[in-house]
């Protein structure tokens, strides 16, 4: 049977959501901190804003530096493209006309505490995944699938921080 995942330039998604017994204020403390963002993933290392910046903004930038097993060390710029307190908060990696990839909490209000969605989206633009898939081009759709999956068990892993975090 032939692989019919998708392939990198699909600009291929991820989301998890997770109910939280807490309100989208409290909810949005913890989401828009980027500096704890860290402490909750297996990959990013640390995240510092840039320009001057103490916290998010619409046009805010901040640098994160990651590590992977399988991809080494990096670190990327990325800037605040969606920003309404207590509802979404989001942001694209590198160029934000042609981003490798966005990030995106959102926020609503749901049986008396919050509904809190991560998405993600891979590429357009030129990312590390984009090494490996020039080195093997006949496997760019498992690669990609794989890395989907990476992404969908982190971030689920950082919601159940999160849920933890603001029902505390």
């Amino acid at each position: 049977m032939e692989w019919t995942g998708a392939r990198y330039a699909d600009k291929p998604t991820v989301e998890v959501s997770t109910w939280i017994q807490a309100s989208a204020d409290r909810v949005w403390s913890i989401v828009s901190d980027i500096g704890r963002m860290p402490e909750m993933s297996t990959e990013l290392q640390s995240v510092e804003w840039l320009d001057g910046a103490t916290g998010p903004r619409l046009g805010g930038k901040f640098v994160g530096r990651s590590r992977h097993e399988s991809l080494g060390e990096w670190s990327t710029t990325s800037q605040v493209v969606e920003f309404e307190p207590q509802r979404v908060f989001a942001w694209a990696v590198g160029d934000v006309t042609h981003p490798s990839a966005i990030w995106r909490f959102r926020l609503s209000p749901k049986d008396g505490g919050t509904e809190l969605a991560e998405w993600m989206q891979m590429g357009p633009g030129r990312s590390g995944l984009s090494e490996a898939i020039d080195r093997m081009p006949d496997k760019e759709q498992k690669i990609v699938f794989v890395r989907l999956r990476e992404f969908e068990r982190n971030i689920a892993q950082t919601l159940a921080q999160i849920k933890k975090m603001a029902e505390a």
